[in-house]
């Protein structure tokens, strides 16, 4: 009985031992091997003209909703001036101003 035993423990042993020869391990990378930005920040040429030209897009868009805001300026501004101008039309008729 004590012999069955022994047969028995043995794979059960055997079979952790070929467990954890078999398992496989993460490898190893360096910085930046991932294409994650390294951590000196100066990256391949590369990663350095695709920043830049994310940078122009971005300074694109925003130039171009300045110009946007710009022309919406001009237009609320020359709106008030007819607003006004139509103000003092309508005083001048009803006689409120003196000039």
């Amino acid at each position: 009985m004590l012999s069955t035993v022994t047969k028995f423990a043995r794979p059960s042993v055997l079979s952790k031992t070929t467990r954890a020869a078999l398992s496989t391990t993460a490898t190893r990378m360096a910085a930046g091997d991932t294409g994650a930005v390294r951590p000196s920040g100066g990256g391949d040429a590369f990663q350095k003209r695709e920043k830049a030209a994310e940078d122009y897009a971005v300074r694109q868009r925003e130039k171009e909703r300045l110009l946007e805001l710009r022309k919406k300026l001009h237009e609320q501004q020359a709106h008030l001036k007819q607003l006004s101008d139509h103000i003092d039309e309508i005083t001048k008729e009803q006689g409120g101003e003196k000039n």
